[in-house]
């Protein structure tokens, strides 16, 4: 199973993708934890994308590609990926890499949450720089901007659905594991089409 988690910062995605991780005995695979772990260790990598980081920029391309092709292929019995691709030319580049492996995304699942509410949860969790209030502005923008386009991009390729993401971590992980379980007994029904909601 190869499920990816789309959604605005403070959606709940590393919240769910842990859960989901769990349920199905998948790999949960964070880009942003583990950019976060080299500009603690300060790698080279993390010398390099502590800046955009720090403005809430998406990091080059490249960058997050190398960093994640490992983890994605060592992920045999699957992944939940949390974090990436952010932008439809990262999903197209990523998608041309793993096709030929087998290790491509099977659903897309977006977390849909009120823009209000995001502002609470980012102020609220304070992660330092990450989070100052006008860095989670631009944040949000970016996101509109450059992730929203993915909805559409994964909904005429995987399964793909919506969930209320402003709900309890506990109702939301229960709508995602049984849309899951219905697209998973649909895929083993003959000539079952995509399901979108």
């Amino acid at each position: 199973m190869r499920l990816l988690l789309i959604g605005a910062p403070g959606a709940g995605k590393g919240t769910q993708a842990e859960r989901l991780a769990a349920r199905f005995g998948i790999a949960h695979i964070s880009s942003g934890d583990l950019l976060r772990q080299h500009v603690t260790d300060q790698t080279t990598l993390g010398l390099r994308v502590k800046s955009y980081l720090d403005r809430g920029d998406l990091v080059p391309d490249a960058l997050v590609m190398d960093m994640l092709r490992k983890p994605v292929l060592a992920a045999a019995d699957g992944y939940v990926l949390d974090g990436f691709p952010r932008t439809v030319e990262q999903a197209k580049a990523s998608y041309a890499v793993v096709r030929t492996l087998g290790a491509e995304v099977q659903a897309a699942i977006h977390l849909d949450v009120p823009r209000n509410e995001l502002v609470r949860r980012l102020l609220a969790r304070g992660r330092g720089s990450e989070d100052a209030e006008s860095v989670v502005e631009h944040r949000l923008q970016v996101y509109q901007a450059r992730t929203v386009p993915l909805l559409e991009y994964y909904a005429g390729r995987e399964w793909m659905f919506t969930v209320d993401g402003a709900r309890s971590p506990d109702a939301v992980h229960d709508d995602i594991a049984g849309r899951i379980q219905r697209l998973s007994e649909m895929a083993r029904t003959p000539d079952s089409g995509a399901a979108q909601t």
